[in-house]
């Protein structure tokens, strides 16, 4: 069975950043596009970013656009949500997806 766990989150202050990790158990993984989202708390799953399976294409969401960058190393089939310029709002449960597998999600806490 495909699994994609997430890591890297945690507590950050205001303007800082963080780098997220989606390790995919498959080696379907350089084939596919790969998509990040997030959730906070009482609002819907929010699209952030879709990276190609080259990694020669990204597309994001304007919320994200210009301060997070998604990459992927597919030697290692694990893919990266590196986020900088941080913000309380970005405070969430961020998870990866591939086709219709979905991560378990990692907290990211933006707070001083």
């Amino acid at each position: 069975q495909v699994q994609l766990v997430e890591s890297g989150g945690g507590l950050v202050q205001p303007g800082g950043s963080l780098r997220l990790s989606c390790t995919a158990s498959d080696s379907s993984f350089g084939t596919l596009n790969m998509a990040w989202y997030r959730q906070a708390p009482g609002q819907q799953r929010e699209w952030l970013a879709t990276i190609t399976p080259t990694g020669a294409y990204t597309n994001y969401a304007d919320s994200v656009k210009g301060r997070f960058t998604a990459s992927r190393d597919n030697a290692k089939n694990i893919a990266y949500l590196q986020m900088s310029s941080l913000k309380s709002e970005d405070t969430a449960v961020y998870y990866c997806k591939k086709r219709t597998i979905w991560g378990q999600g990692t907290q990211v806490t933006v707070s001083s």
